[in-house]
């Protein structure tokens, strides 16, 4: 029998048959226009519900799952980076399929598709709402309406994200793996390039580049820079937090040094609204959807906890707020697009495409916005734009 855990890998959940994913803390959006994509802040802290079980609501239990602090109105993207085998992933929150706006399913879908394709989507910023184009994620408390859940079915009951993936059956996943080991054969009898642009004697290798499941330039650890990098103002834990557990799985740390654990109580419960615009496409399934198992090789549910009730709950103090505007601007940070030539995107479902942004809930943003300056933006994979074809001169 398949395994079907679920296991936390530092703050990176990866799913059964190498999928791998992690929640990037970013920079908020304005809620008029379309913009690049804001890079990563760091990653989001996340603890298992199992470790803090006399802590949190029952129904948290019931569900089980992991937890991160999220503040109010906190911009957030999903990292896809490391996963090592074609998967379809679903993205749900509160149950609503952030692809298709949909209910939750327990199998992939067309007609709308309801699951991004990995490694090929390589980040998942927001809601697939617009021709090209996602709405952002962002954290709104349940009880106004003002989730993508509540807007979609009328009530609020889940909140939080669930993901569930699908590799592929038996007779394509060995067909994947027969040409990765193809390709890597061909590859390692190919004569080393030499000329111009060769590397030097004693330069460390070259990976190979191409291919599907190729790693994406965002896809270096965080420390590496880059898109999903955590930025150099990112600030450091408050004075006088507590430290987080050495590792996953080992003991929750106290409430209090020395006090006894805060008795369990109703949390606030957070769900995820739709925030600003931004250019980035969600890519359309080129197989077959027979190619899929009917079966999910695992998943997980999410709960995004208020920074107050995380500290209750793990005794950690949560991540510092994200970085004002001005101050990112000014520092010159870079911000992103990415184009891949050979995927076609995926048309916005009606449910999303009506999502009203949080602004609309919780009224106006007054923090001014600071655009990117000319040249801060860089081009990640493809250059868009057709490409040309040259002939006989």
């Amino acid at each position: 029998m398949a395994d079907t855990t679920v296991r936390i890998d530092g703050n990176t959940l990866r799913l059964p048959g190498g999928v791998a994913v992690r929640f990037i803390r970013t920079l908020r959006l304005p809620e008029t226009g379309t913009h690049p994509l804001p890079p990563g802040l760091g990653e989001f802290p996340v603890r298992r519900i199992a470790d803090y079980a006399d802590r949190v609501p029952e129904e948290w239990r019931a569900r089980g799952g992991v937890m991160l602090p999220v503040y109010l109105r906190e911009a957030m993207w999903l990292s896809f980076a490391g996963t090592s085998e074609p998967a379809a992933l679903q993205v749900g929150v509160g149950k609503v399929c952030a692809v298709s706006g949909r209910p939750w399913s327990d199998r992939p879908t067309r007609g709308p598709q309801n699951y991004v394709v990995l490694p090929r989507q390589p980040w998942l910023d927001g809601i697939n709402s617009g021709t090209g184009t996602v709405r952002q994620f962002v954290a709104v408390p349940l009880g106004m309406g003002a989730t993508v859940e509540g807007q979609v079915t009328g009530e609020e009951v889940w909140g939080g994200v669930q993901l569930q993936s699908f590799a592929l059956n038996d007779r394509e996943l060995g067909r994947w793996r027969a040409e990765e080991r193809e390709r890597a054969e061909r590859a390692s009898s190919m004569p080393p390039p030499s000329g111009y642009g060769a590397p030097m004697p004693g330069s460390p290798p070259v990976a190979a580049a191409g291919g599907f499941g190729a790693a994406m330039p965002m896809a270096a650890p965080p420390a590496s820079g880059g898109y999903g990098a955590p930025m150099p103002m990112a600030a450091p834990p408050a004075p006088g937090a507590v430290p987080a557990p050495s590792a996953p799985g080992s003991a929750p740390a106290p409430a209090a040094a020395g006090g006894p654990a805060s008795p369990r109580r109703a949390a606030a419960a957070m769900g995820l609204g739709a925030g600003g615009s931004m250019r980035q496409e969600v890519y359309r399934d080129d197989r077959p959807l027979s190619d899929w198992s009917e079966k999910p090789a695992g998943r997980v549910f999410v709960h995004l906890v208020t920074p107050p009730e995380w500290r209750r709950i793990t005794g950690e103090a949560a991540p510092p707020s994200p970085v004002d505007r001005a101050a990112y601007t000014r520092a010159g940070l870079p911000w992103f697009d990415y184009f891949d030539q050979d995927a076609e995107d995926l048309a916005p479902t009606d449910a999303l495409q009506s999502v009203k942004p949080v602004g609309d809930w919780l009224g106006d943003d007054h923090e001014p916005w600071q655009p990117p300056t000319p040249g801060q933006t860089q081009q990640l994979k493809d250059a868009p734009g057709r490409p040309v074809a040259d002939g006989d001169w």
